[in-house]
């Protein structure tokens, strides 16, 4: 066991560590707003195939969360998230100069790879490097930077494509090199590594393709027919693989998601409501970004601005949730928020027409839509460790995290699915309404979030020795 003792200065590590998930996370937003630009570049494919921009990056990101958590327990946070920062500061430059979509697609999942290996690396090498009393403040900071991101992102893309969207992949890499540099500086690698922490891989590929081949089938439907054989293979590799990973998992000896940790109502729930949440939240993203671009057309730069009142509210009602779970419990403060979030997409519905009136049409509905994301989110993202044990919090957040980004994948696909290649107004209406009741689901599924009894947190025979931070 390696174990270093340094001098810790809390604000340069806080902007290190929560400043390269923060950047992670901004590819995901930043890339929406750049679809339109992305597709003059590479003509001749389908908005389902464009999707996979999108997808891939959220596929690969959420199948290696947990296995590459554990591998930076293996080796050391420290050399973790460097590695990690390197290859998505790499495969960042790789997808600015990308000739041809699918070659962009492949570099978007190098870049997951990174991502996916920095994020839980990052919050270990925080957790462990903070003393006690600044410990529970830091990681708010941390994971709160996801959140801005999500704020920021559409501007930010807005911006960087007016000059060309390849600077959405550029910009990475300069901030990249100076997190690198303070990285290896000032970060010290107070972490302890575990030669036998283990890693399923096998689940994690099992999970990668079947969540990539519902994706496939879902998004091509459309264009290829749903009675395809190709369609038709793609579903039955993912119900195939699904299935084997399922089984594999329940009885791998650090199986990605622990089958105990499922038997915690609110736990479980929690996954659940994230899965249907996520989904209706990234549907409703894009459909609004693809609104605005392809029947109003709007520029990427004024796109950007158009979205980002909604998630500029998120981290002011993200405060509010916080007041109101201490009155109210935690699945009806969830609920209200999927409510919200299901009332602002038919406010949206309703109110717009093929002639732009933002202020009247978008903005209202985009508004409630944004308070009920501050409301919902970090409600789940907090109720899902709410029971665990400390020793299973690390799991618990991580498994959460990749449930979110499953939802993503599924919302994303789903939405295309709808709009197939015929992009008018039936077509949106259609998709708003699938969104609406999407959200609806994930209202009724945040009332199992909260447990009818207090539960007793669940810590297995195994944890004797306290759990490696995952996420």
């Amino acid at each position: 066991m390696e174990l270093h003792s340094q001098p810790v200065r809390t604000g340069p590590l806080l902007a290190i560590l929560s400043g390269a998930p923060f950047v992670a996370s901004l590819d995901l937003f930043v890339v929406n707003v750049a679809f339109g630009d992305i597709a003059k570049s590479y003509p001749g494919h389908s908005l389902g195939e464009f999707s996979w921009i999108l997808n891939s990056y959220a596929i690969v990101y959420a199948a290696l969360l947990i296995p590459l958590g554990r591998w930076a327990d293996r080796i050391g946070h420290k050399r973790a998230f460097i590695a990690g920062l390197a290859l998505f500061t790499l495969a960042s430059a790789a997808c600015a100069f990308s000739p041809s979509l699918w070659a962009l697609v492949a570099f978007r999942i190098v870049q997951a790879v990174g991502a996916a290996a920095l994020t839980p690396a990052s919050l270990g090498l925080l957790i462990s490097a903070l003393p006690a009393a600044k410990r529970q403040s830091g990681v708010r900071i941390w994971a709160a930077a996801g959140a801005a991101a999500a704020a920021f992102g559409p501007v930010v893309g807005g911006i960087l494509v007016e000059a060309s969207w390849r600077w959405v992949f550029l910009i990475n890499v300069p901030v990249g090199i100076v997190l690198l540099y303070l990285a290896v500086r000032l970060v010290p690698d107070t972490t302890h590594k575990d030669p036998d922490a283990g890693i399923d891989v096998v689940g994690a590929a099992l999970l990668t393709v079947g969540v990539g081949s519902l994706a496939l089938a879902l998004v091509q439907g459309p264009d290829w027919g749903w009675t395809d054989s190709r369609v038709l293979i793609a579903f039955a590799v993912a119900a195939v693989t699904l299935l084997s990973f399922w089984w594999s998992n329940s009885r791998h000896r650090t199986p990605l998601i622990a089958p105990d940790l499922l038997k915690i109502r609110s736990f479980a729930w929690s996954n659940v409501t994230a899965i249907l949440f996520s989904a209706a939240f990234a549907a409703g993203l894009l459909s609004n970004i693809l609104w605005l671009q392809e029947v109003w057309g709007y520029s990427a730069l004024r796109t950007g601005f158009a979205v980002s009142p909604g998630p500029l509210l998120v981290p002011l009602f993200a405060i509010a949730g916080g007041s109101l779970s201490r009155k109210y419990s935690a699945g009806r403060v969830a609920a209200l928020g999927s409510l919200l979030w299901a009332v602002g997409t038919v406010l949206v519905l309703v109110s717009v027409d093929t002639t732009p009136n933002y202020v009247t049409g978008l903005l209202p509905g985009w508004i409630i839509a944004g308070i009920g994301v501050g409301l919902a989110l970090p409600t789940i993202l907090s109720q899902a460790t709410a029971d665990l044990a400390p020793a299973r919090s690390a799991t618990g957040s991580a498994i959460v995290s990749m449930s979110r980004q499953i939802g993503t994948v599924l919302g994303v696909s789903v939405l295309i699915a709808v709009l197939g290649s015929a992009v008018d107004y039936d077509t949106f209406r259609q998709a708003w309404w699938v969104i609406f009741a999407v959200a609806l689901a994930s209202a009724l599924a945040s009332l199992g979030m909260t447990p009818a009894t207090t539960p007793t947190p669940v810590v297995p025979a195994e944890s004797a020795v306290p759990e490696r931070n995952l996420s």
